[in-house]
């Protein structure tokens, strides 16, 4: 009936509540809800799980004023990189012209952490509750972490480049948020009490990232490991520098469910990665940056770990043949590798992997100057999955390689294509030929390519679409 509110006074809370619970997580559609009456504001905000929060003019007393509208939050994302791009919340009552002149003065030239670069602050138009809140670069402190501690069900915390914040303020959380199961600590100089807390107190953890993390040392890594380790399946440590394999050891004693492993350090050896590989063997994600290890790790892994199916290694100089040859023949399952910068690896390299990793989707090349054409042809011949490949910097692979992609590999969809100067149209000319399902062909910096591999793709168009074609640096004529 027109002019009767049937939903307001028939619907109970509690079904409005359950209506929320299916609203999708952005702001947007969240703030939208909101506006509809005072009725489903307060109900939304009992509703709302998640909360993001940039750099900030008064963090502190931000967080006071979140958590008591928020009960129920249980998500909470802290980034101090964020650039600042809205204006302070408008006092109720205040007119519009103060408004305006408040969003003005906000304008202003910001220094960008991540980047080191300026960038000019526009003010919007329109403020929402749930808006990254960002005036200047105040930094939150432990006096914010110690009033966030009083979301007691909090289950994921991220406090990305939050520079003021100490083992104090972790230390307030992780005694009250015991439920803590996601901990992201980049850019953070807390230090071993903070970390040793959480493994005290936080018996559910299962992420942790302690990346730029240059305050921890082993005690830290250590304790928590011997405290959570049960629940830990995630761990990423980069430029750690006190951290050695003393850490890596401990979790391998302790994280016997650990999936996924991200290391970039220049102190980690063998004896941690090989520590890893004897303890974790459901790990299935395993990335390295570490340019100490050699092969001696590897071969670990390769033995360990038959349930790798991700493997990333990055700027090894020191790994060989060996090392891949024990991945192709232990670890079935892997789907996923990355090869950028190891300047040892040759085509024996990817003809192990092709043999016996028969289920690879995804293959990156990069840097790698002494894999050539033969090393790609076993991949095209043995991996009939690929769904993706990228070819980086390859000087010495050559149009046969992609003549066996493009008749093995047919449902190829992503095809990158970077400063290769030894494939042309035949190479072309056979993917076209060969991978109908492709949607995406990126082609950089390959001067052998012209007219005739283009059009080639133009002709298998319609099979093709929809296809997303990038060509830059090329000699060909679109």
């Amino acid at each position: 009936m027109k002019g009767y509110d049937m939903i307001n006074t028939i619907l109970p809370e509690e079904l409005i509540l359950e209506i929320f619970t299916h609203i999708e997580e952005s702001k947007s559609t969240r703030d939208s809800s909101s506006l509809v009456c005072k009725r489903w504001l307060k109900l939304e905000r009992l509703s709302r799980k998640t909360i993001r929060i940039g750099a900030t003019g008064n963090p502190d007393d931000l967080v006071n004023l979140l958590v008591d509208k928020f009960t129920n939050i249980r998500n909470v994302y802290f980034d101090e990189r964020l650039p600042v791009s809205s204006p302070p919340l408008p006092q109720y009552g205040s007119s519009s012209s103060s408004y305006r002149s408040r969003s003005n003065r906000s304008k202003k030239r910001r220094r960008n952490k991540s980047t080191g670069s300026f960038s000019k602050i526009q003010p919007q138009a329109e403020y929402s509750e749930l808006e990254t809140f960002d005036l200047e670069s105040f930094s939150l402190t432990d006096s914010g972490l110690t009033a966030l501690a009083r979301v007691t069900r909090l289950e994921k915390l991220s406090l990305i480049w939050c520079s003021s914040v100490t083992s104090a303020g972790l230390k307030s959380v992780a005694e009250n948020c015991r439920s803590l199961k996601c901990l992201d600590l980049q850019g953070c100089y807390v230090g071993n009490e903070g970390l040793a807390a959480v493994g005290q107190c936080c018996r559910q953890l299962e992420d942790l990232n302690l990346r730029f993390c240059e305050g921890l040392t082993d005690t830290g890594l250590v304790e928590l490991a011997a405290g959570c380790g049960k629940s830990l399946k995630v761990l990423g440590v980069a430029a750690c520098a006190n951290i050695t394999d003393t850490s890596l050891e401990a979790v391998g004693s302790h994280c016997t469910s650990l999936q996924t492993l991200s290391l970039d350090s220049e102190f980690i050896k063998n004896n941690g990665i090989v520590s890893v590989a004897q303890g974790c063997p459901l790990l299935k994600v395993l990335k390295l940056q570490c340019i100490n290890v050699t092969d001696e790790a590897l071969l670990a892994v390769g033995t360990y770990c038959s349930s790798l199916e991700l493997l990333a290694l990055y700027s090894f100089q020191r790994f060989t043949d060996r090392s891949l040859c024990a991945i192709g023949n232990k670890c079935k399952k892997l789907k996923n590798l990355t090869l950028s910068d190891c300047y040892f690896l040759s085509d024996k390299s990817l003809e192990a992997i092709g043999s016996g990793c028969s289920k690879l989707t995804h293959l990156e090349v990069n840097g790698c100057h002494n894999i050539g054409t033969f090393g790609l042809e076993s991949i095209g011949r043995s991996c009939p999955s690929l769904l993706e490949l990228a070819l980086l910097y390859c000087q010495k692979i050559g149009n046969h390689a992609l003549y066996e992609v493009g008749r093995g590999c047919r449902l190829l969809q992503a095809l990158h294509l970077v400063d290769c100067s030894s494939i042309g149209d035949d190479a072309i000319c056979n993917i076209a030929q060969g991978c109908k399902n492709l949607k995406k062909l990126h082609i950089r910096r390959c001067y052998e390519i012209g007219d005739r591999g283009i059009i080639a793709i133009g002709e298998n168009w319609l099979e093709m679409m929809p296809l997303l074609l990038l060509v830059r640096d090329a000699p060909c004529v679109i």
